[in-house]
């Protein structure tokens, strides 16, 4: 006999929930396994290539190739090979003020995605089982917040290009939506490294840029909670422990260790046995890059107005963000 609907108020809705996702993801896995996939967009029914586009590329770097030299000797994260802001973010001189004096998205709707919807085009670049793991950081925001992305009809004037860019090279994203078509560069594994795909948290960290979320260590409040371990830091990247001004900066959720946007201990170290960033509490999740935190989620919905759409919106997305995130 089918369950009823009253049989679910017997379960915990985050088993419910943790079940759900993770039949999700096996689905999403054996397809990806199959013998007979030729083409990841064949058998996912992937988004439509664009034939020809100009994005936007990052005007302001970082490295010099003493510098570089020094990030890769030292094994440093790939999200700092880019040498972009914090790393891994390109901003242009508005969004950057935006972050420094720490005004919310609310006030600038127009970064936001619109409709919570946000296209995006894979790269045919990636082989199948890097394909997969961006696809499944994809179908895991898809399912845990109220935003969509959606394949790309070729018609959407904004979308997401998911792309191996050459240079600069590694795990980066613009922050907040640009317009236009859009990179967030993910470096496919090589023989040395995973780079940008060795799991779903590091596209999942990239997507959470372009969607709007800053790193969360860069939070006006952070000196209470770690401590920034400034002279070990590579000196051309000191200021990418810079921190928003405490003036404008309000912030609706507490300080989180767990974020998969929080940077790691040794980001951007000059001395790789020594730490850039100390917490000041217990913290063994410090920069990880598995899977969104419950806060991270939470931000997200409440960005993007997930959480005061109705009580029965608000309880759905708590119960995905409380019961799923890290």
């Amino acid at each position: 006999m089918a369950p009823q609907a009253n049989d679910l108020q017997k379960y915990n809705p985050g088993i419910i929930c943790r079940i759900l996702l993770t039949l999700c993801t096996a689905c999403i896995q054996t397809v990806g396994t199959r013998s007979v996939l030729n083409s990841p967009s064949s058998v996912l029914n992937l988004p439509t290539i664009p034939d020809k586009v100009t994005p936007m590329l990052p005007e302001t770097f970082q490295l010099s190739d003493e510098n570089l030299s020094l990030l890769q000797d030292n094994e440093n994260d790939p999200e700092t090979k880019p040498g972009l802001f914090q790393g891994d973010m390109a901003l242009n001189d508005e969004v950057y003020n935006y972050w420094r004096v720490g005004l919310r998205w609310d006030v600038f709707p127009e970064k936001l995605w619109k409709n919570r919807t946000v296209p995006y085009v894979i790269s045919p670049l990636y082989d199948t089982e890097s394909y997969i793991t961006i696809y499944k950081a994809i179908t895991t925001i898809n399912f845990m917040t109220c935003v969509k992305f959606v394949p790309w009809d070729g018609k959407a004037k904004d979308y997401l290009l998911i792309w191996p860019i050459k240079y600069p090279a590694g795990c980066w994203s613009y922050v907040g939506r640009y317009g236009g078509p859009q990179i967030v560069s993910l470096e496919p594994p090589d023989i040395n490294s995973d780079n940008c795909i060795g799991s779903e948290g590091r596209p999942m960290h990239e997507l959470l840029h372009a969607l709007g979320l800053f790193h969360e260590q860069s939070r006006s409040d952070r000196d209470k909670f770690v401590k920034i371990n400034l002279d070990n830091v590579i000196p051309a990247f000191k200021n990418n422990f810079n921190k928003q001004s405490l003036k404008n900066t309000t912030y609706k959720f507490e300080y989180d260790y767990d974020s998969i946007m929080h940077y790691g201990p040794y980001f951007f170290s000059a001395n790789k046995s020594k730490p850039t960033i100390t917490p000041k509490h217990s913290a063994s999740r410090m920069g990880q890059r598995k899977m969104m935190s419950k806060t991270d989620c939470l931000k997200i919905n409440d960005l993007y107005g997930c959480l005061g759409k109705s009580p029965f919106y608000r309880r759905k997305y708590y119960t995905m963000c409380n019961y799923l995130g890290l």
